[in-house]
């Protein structure tokens, strides 16, 4: 699953939603662009809500990736 952060999401957004997936017991990886960071979150995603990460300050888009059977 991916989270993509809003242009104007601040320091505070990026650490509530990193501090919230680790809480729950996922590993992230940051990518920080110029425009955009992205935080890829690592684990089994299937019971996490993505419309819930959705809602969370700073969020722009949370793209689900597909398991592959």
């Amino acid at each position: 699953m991916l989270v993509i952060m809003k242009k104007t999401a601040g320091s505070d957004d990026l650490i509530n939603i990193k501090e919230f997936l680790i809480r729950k017991d996922y590993d992230i990886h940051q990518s920080t662009g110029a425009n955009r960071t992205i935080i890829g979150i690592i684990g089994d995603t299937d019971n996490l809500d993505a419309k819930s990460l959705s809602e969370m300050p700073g969020v722009l888009q949370v793209v689900r990736i597909e398991r592959e059977e």
